[in-house]
């Protein structure tokens, strides 16, 4: 009877630290998008950011923030695969896996204030790359591979290894049976963290504020010849991100309506954030039972 009690006692308990979890989160979501909606709309998610005047937006911001993240994902998605599919599929458990797997997890709990610095000092000073997106995107490079790249290993070690005996058994090579059997089954996994891995580098702001830069020059969208200073797709321009706009605005923001625009940009950066939690979990259910023929 006792044990019992206690059982229905832990039970109880977690379920109400669960709750106060949730509770918490769904307040704090829900206070930044309720202040937010109402600052949005078409013309703010479009125009310019203003320095001194009403009235601006956040479009240069918002398009800086995707196109620094693509450009982020195509650096780090090939490295961080090349090396999932190493640890996962070659390498022998020995000293230098073990080092590798430890600078893994030292990468992974660094301070992303202390990555961007690194890439300041690396990318920004050493390379003589300046305040630019590509600055930004290899600061942000180094601060997602590991979080890819364990990603991407947990998919390939959820695939059983009978799938793996049977491609030797057949007598393809190992590199065959990695990219045409053990790949394609662990798509649904790997898209899925390749998107949640996304939503942190949409938001992250500590990282690009020295790499990418806090201003954001004009563009001209007529023009996307990437070799212009002028042009959105000129990687070595400098580009104030939708998270640094947010945290520069509150910390030195002199515009009348810098409440107003701070509330709306944070307002954007959730929603973005949790559309791309949701995508993770519809795309990876989806394409899981694509692959695995269910209904």
């Amino acid at each position: 009877m006792n044990a019992k009690r206690y059982d229905k006692l832990a039970t109880g308990l977690l379920y109400t630290i669960a709750g106060i979890v949730v509770l918490i989160l769904l307040l704090l979501l829900g206070f930044i998008i309720i202040r937010g909606l109402p600052q949005l709309s078409w013309s703010f998610l479009t125009t310019p950011s203003r320095a001194f005047t009403a009235g601006g937006g956040i479009g240069i911001q918002l398009f800086n923030s995707i196109y620094l993240l693509i450009l982020t994902m195509l650096i780090s998605m090939p490295i961080a695969l090349g090396a999932s599919i190493y640890l996962n599929e070659y390498a022998k458990p020995g000293k230098v896996t073990s080092i590798i797997r430890t600078m893994i997890e030292i990468l992974s709990s660094l301070p992303s204030v202390v990555v961007g610095l690194f890439g300041f000092l690396l990318f920004v000073v050493q390379f003589g790359l300046s305040f630019s997106i590509l600055s930004g995107a290899l600061a942000l490079t180094v601060f997602n591979l590991p979080l890819l790249t364990r990603s991407i290993e947990d998919a390939l070690k959820s695939i059983s290894n009978d799938q793996r005996n049977g491609g030797l058994a057949l007598g393809i090579s190992k590199w065959e049976t990695v990219t045409k059997i053990i790949l394609p089954a662990a798509v649904p996994s790997i898209v899925s963290g390749l998107i949640l891995s996304a939503g942190r580098v949409f938001g992250e702001a500590a990282a690009l504020i020295y790499t990418a830069g806090q201003s954001a020059p004009a563009l001209n969208f007529a023009n996307w010849n990437p070799f212009d200073i002028d042009s959105p797709l000129n990687p070595m321009r400098p580009a104030e991100t939708l998270a640094v706009h947010i945290w520069k605005i509150n910390s030195e923001g002199i515009m009348p309506d810098s409440s107003a625009v701070s509330a709306g940009a944070a307002a954007v950066l959730i929603i973005v954030v949790l559309i791309f939690n949701l995508l993770a979990r519809w795309i990876g259910r989806l394409l899981f039972k694509r692959l695995t023929a269910g209904s």
